[in-house]
């Protein structure tokens, strides 16, 4: 196993040879920044490489130093993955407990990142929002398919198409498949039965299959949001290890999959339901997934119907699952202000027809939850439950991926050309808690949103914060189902209304259609 213990840190603070102790003769490899630099290692193949061996390397550029555990990768190989945070020269020397593995050294420089390479996601300075490390916006478009990447490659691929044509960026994934897979285990097999494996022995086959669904996530630019348990598989009970394990398995899976910059930890799907675990537990092990990621990458807890407590210092940003509190952008903001923290509903049941209720929902219902999100300054994840041949719903694009027959996707392809459009890091509720319903950049930008009501018109009242008088807006009418933007002729001039509100008196009310789904959108010219 590829362990960090306070021996490594130790280790790590021993001053390290610089690029010139490298042979000469040995090129020094480069690798961009956020990219992925791995090392390969032969080492013992007897006893077990997980637990008899441990792997570190310590990486340094000038004060700059960061411990990288190692894991096993089968047949008596053992790898180090590193990401770069910065350009430069980097040197590294191993740790390790088996003399042929320790003390190894060499080199690497880090070259300035390629087009599309913005580094790993960060939480926003305002603590709101997310942002590539490069501080490029990030808006998330999320969706889930949880065992997709344990699926047939030909299902794998029909996937990665549908994705490429599709609005999300970010795919919630299981390490642990929920529904059924191809026949191939993440811990080594004892017997014949379900329950027959050994968990102190992690299978390299498995995850050398599912980092590659990981990669090509990456090379679409797609987030890969990985939930390391869940509640769902009684069958083997991978989730009801003993600690011992869970942090071997973890520590291996950060090891391996960590130096993806698109990678995100999500500790659990309805931990709630994790009966063999308490949320004592999940708070040691999210301090673990914490405490042993040098990369540090998000990470979150996702539930059922008991809340997690995300001021936990580990929970990066709130991973909710909520029907109900995206109907009404007042009530989603109140999650976001009592945690202070960046809020995906990441569940907000799905687009189909099946009798469940969580799985059930129209396009529009969909559609609308999103738009709600929105307004309230949170993000909103996809789901969807159909088949084609009325399948069970382990089928669907939320059980196994493949294609997406729902009417959603389209229409948030356009709600996210409108957040592009819109301020940066993200919208904000403006005037929260008053049923604004407005949420943007106060004094420059506006998105007021109508879901299911159909007025005729709507009076442009703006909330008086960051305004004086005389500011200029222009305005367009927003058909959030048939994706239209219709511009409003002429700019509007406000002034000061009342103790509360600014508007323009020669044009007091913007002409709606009296049709649901619409949107206004107010910028500041």
């Amino acid at each position: 196993m590829t362990k960090i213990t306070r021996r490594h840190l130790v280790a790590a603070s021993v001053p390290l040879a610089l690029a010139s102790a490298v042979q000469a003769a040995e090129p020094v490899p480069a690798v961009e920044r956020w990219g992925i630099f791995e090392q390969a290692f032969e080492g013992p193949k007897n006893g077990n490489p997980f637990d008899d061996v441990a792997l570190s390397s310590v990486f340094r550029s000038g004060e700059q130093s960061l411990t990288v555990p190692g894991f096993y990768d089968g047949n008596g190989v053992y790898k180090v993955r590193f990401s770069p945070p910065q350009t430069g020269d980097w040197a590294w020397r191993t740790v390790s407990n088996v003399p042929g593995l320790n003390n190894r050294t060499g080199a690497l420089l880090a070259t300035p990142p390629s087009p599309g390479n913005h580094g790993p996601m960060r939480i926003t300075p305002d603590g709101y929002h997310f942002a590539y490390a490069d501080a490029t916006p990030y808006r998330q478009i999320g969706t889930t398919a949880y065992a997709w990447a344990q699926q047939s490659d030909a299902r794998c691929a029909e996937t990665l198409a549908t994705l490429k044509a599709s609005p999300f960026n970010k795919m919630r994934m299981c390490v642990f498949q929920n529904v059924a897979a191809e026949p191939i285990e993440p811990f080594a097999v004892t017997g014949k039965g379900d329950k027959d494996w050994d968990p102190s022995r992690l299978n390299p086959l498995f995850f050398q299959r599912f980092e590659k669904r990981v990669a090509q996530l990456l090379e679409l630019g797609i987030e890969a949001d990985i939930i390391l348990f869940h509640p769902y598989d009684s069958k083997h009970g991978y989730g009801d290890m003993a600690r011992a394990d869970d942090e071997r398995y973890l520590a291996y899976v950060i090891a391996r999959l960590g130096a993806y910059r698109n990678v995100w930890w999500s500790l659990a799907n309805e931990f709630d339901l994790v009966k063999t675990k308490s949320p004592a537990d999940f708070d040691h092990l999210g301090q673990f997934v914490m405490d042993h990621d040098p990369h540090d990458r998000l990470r979150s807890i996702h539930n059922c119907k008991a809340i997690y407590d995300n001021t936990k210092p580990w929970i990066t940003h709130s991973s909710i699952q909520n029907g109900s509190a995206v109907t009404d952008d007042t009530r989603a903001e109140i999650y976001r202000s009592i945690w202070e923290k960046a809020v995906i509903f990441d569940e907000v049941c799905y687009e189909g027809k099946i009798e469940l209720r969580w799985g059930n929902l129209s396009g529009e219902d969909v559609v609308m939850r999103f738009w709600h999100g929105l307004i309230a300054g949170t993000y909103v994840g996809h789901g969807e439950t159909l088949t084609a041949q009325n399948l069970s719903a382990d089928d669907s694009w939320t059980g196994k991926g493949g294609k997406l027959l729902g009417e959603s996707a389209p229409r948030l392809a356009f709600l996210k050309q409108v957040m592009e459009d819109g301020p940066k890091p993200g919208i904000d509720p403006v005037d929260k808690w008053w049923d604004r319903h407005i949420g943007g950049r106060a004094g420059q930008y506006y998105l007021r949103y109508f879901g299911v009501e159909a007025p005729s018109e709507w009076a442009l009242n703006l909330p008086k914060n960051e305004l004086v008088g005389g500011e200029q807006f222009r305005v367009d009418v927003l058909d959030t189902w048939n994706m239209t933007v219709t511009p409003v002729d002429g700019v509007f001039t406000v002034q000061k209304k009342n103790m509360y509100d600014f508007f323009d008196p020669a044009r007091p009310v913007v002409a709606l259609p009296g049709r649901k789904w619409m949107a206004v959108r107010v910028v500041r010219v």
